[in-house]
């Protein structure tokens, strides 16, 4: 499918991802930061969505400072619950798809097998609160694909793979990471594919996509930090127990990925392809062919650790 696409929240990573995928192939694209659009404003979207008439709106604008959202979840609402309303509205009057990205955080991380579409969810957080409302205004639209996704990172914005490398610049010593949260790394440009596939596929409701690969934050961690000789000294396991309050919030441990390949028995699965493991982020858009995650191995290799 080539048709017309408006992505809001056109400053972050996916957004950015997505454009850039998007524009490869020749699809019509407006993308609106959030100095362009203010989407908690109801004025201002409709005018937007009305001008544009794109076939397909995907938001990605949104609160995802998890421990700010405990002081402020009523304006953490109203950007990940409100402002999704209001997509909603303007999508039923052309007759749009609207796409919501969401998180593993509406789940309690409790279960151990792989989380379904359909399982009940459980928010132990302000932040993962705030986005199982806009999956609820999101399912407003009569057209809609929920994207649940987790522990994204990419080049385009803020993540834990560049928070790493900037503790690594201060010469923080030892870096102290979790071991005992699990979790999916998801690389944008694959979750931006992902989207693209599931609608060119003309998939509807609820699914769930991360990249390949099971791992604990401190084993992220250790695959970024530089060489296995010094990893042992400079990248040291914690309890999420000794973490102040607000960062002990989970989210799902792992997903049964339905823009993947389908798990045995897996239910109502759009398929677009198996999920690309997490360790191979960056490698197809690098010449040299070197996985994005080497290169900043290979650059932290560089800095002094005294």
């Amino acid at each position: 499918m080539t048709g017309r696409w408006l992505i809001t929240g056109g400053g972050g990573m996916v957004a950015t991802d997505l454009r850039e995928a998007l524009e490869r192939r020749g699809d019509v694209v407006a993308t609106k930061s959030r100095a362009e659009l203010d989407v908690t404003d109801g004025r201002l979207v409709q005018q937007c969505v009305s001008e544009l008439r794109p076939d397909v709106i995907v938001n990605c604008a949104a609160w995802t400072k998890v421990d700010d959202a405990e002081a402020n979840e009523g304006a953490a609402a109203a950007i990940n619950g409100g402002a999704v309303e209001l997509l909603a509205n303007a999508a039923n009057e052309i007759g749009a798809t609207l796409v919501q990205l969401s998180t593993d955080f509406v789940f309690d991380g409790t279960k151990r097998t792989p989380y379904e579409p359909d399982d009940p969810t459980h928010p132990l957080s302000a932040y993962g609160r705030t986005k199982l409302l806009g999956e609820i205004a999101a399912a407003h639209a009569k057209k809609h694909l929920i994207v649940r996704t987790s522990w994204l990172f990419g080049v385009h914005g803020p993540n834990f793979v560049e928070a790493m490398r900037r503790q690594v610049a201060k010469g923080v010593d030892p870096l102290r990471v979790v071991d005992d949260q699990r979790g999916r790394p998801t690389f944008t440009p694959h979750l931006a594919d992902a989207i693209i596939r599931l609608i060119d596929a003309n998939a509807e409701g609820i699914v769930h996509y991360a990249d390949a690969g099971e791992v604990s934050w401190f084993g992220f961690a250790c695959a970024i930090v530089p060489p296995p000789a010094r990893r042992t000294r400079y990248c040291q396991p914690r309890a999420t127990q000794s973490l102040p309050a607000p960062s002990r919030s989970r989210g799902a441990r792992d997903w049964r990925s339905t823009s993947g390949r389908p798990a045995s028995g897996e239910r109502g699965a759009a398929s677009g392809g198996c999920a690309t493991d997490w360790r191979a982020g960056g490698g197809e858009r690098r010449a040299e062919g070197v996985p994005w995650l080497n290169h900043v191995a290979n650059a932290l290799a560089l800095i002094p650790l005294g």
